[in-house]
């Protein structure tokens, strides 16, 4: 795989609470030049975003964002308000108290009442491995395959950790056919992009690549 053709699996993310607009409009013209698959940034700034990019750019936002923990009405009106905004992709963050005890059918439900919100937009189901047991991880494949989201997703990068190869490996046995794969929070390195690329993820949540790549145009490396 090429180096294009990574970057077209990358989200490109801000989200940082200190996230000035000045800030927002960079990370959308170095995510329009180097073609990455979406812009991640906060809710409130994507109706500006989606203004900006005209249509040259993916616009994803998150809800329920990071501890998810809002209620399923909360998330479904942001996830309807950020597509009304223009955003063509929405992270949400699963209710982890609710697979902590076992409410298994409340988690499908909620997943399935966010898909339904966002329409033919894509849903991407974060599910903050890092404090997560095997077991979790792999009820969790199984329950976004069943709710009809179009990603599992590994992690905020908010939590104590970000994305592993070991969870790629273990959502790629695991999920349905019909669930891609996003690998999110502290991949530091283009070395470890293609890993998870080559492991099974579709999408890599960072803010570092694309630094790095035009840190190495900088030095002509």
């Amino acid at each position: 795989m090429t180096q294009k053709e990574m970057l077209t699996h990358v989200d490109h993310t801000l989200l940082t609470q200190t996230a000035s607009w000045e800030e927002i409009k960079q990370i959308l013209d170095d995510a329009m030049k180097y073609k990455v698959a979406s812009a991640c940034i906060p809710a409130s700034y994507v109706k500006e975003a989606s203004d900006y990019v005209d249509g040259k750019l993916a616009i994803c936002t998150v809800i329920g964002f990071p501890n998810g923990y809002d209620t399923t009405a909360s998330k479904v009106f942001m996830a309807k308000d950020a597509i009304n905004n223009g955003a063509m992709e929405v992270d949400m963050v699963i209710n982890i108290g609710w697979l902590k005890d076992k409410r298994y059918d409340e988690l499908e439900a909620e997943i399935r009442a966010i898909k339904e919100a966002v329409g033919n937009k894509i849903l991407k189901v974060i599910i903050e491995t890092c404090l997560l047991t095997d077991e979790e991880k792999i009820k969790m494949c199984e329950i976004v395959t069943k709710a009809g989201a179009d990603y599992i997703k590994t992690s905020t990068g908010f939590s104590k950790a970000g994305a592993t190869f070991d969870d790629i490996k273990l959502f790629s046995e695991h999920v349905g056919k019909n669930v891609r794969i996003k690998a999110a929070g502290g991949i530091s390195s283009l070395e470890d992009a293609y890993k998870f690329l080559e492991l099974g993820a579709d999408r890599l949540g960072t803010s570092r690549i694309v630094k790095l790549v035009k840190g190495q145009e900088a030095t002509g490396y």
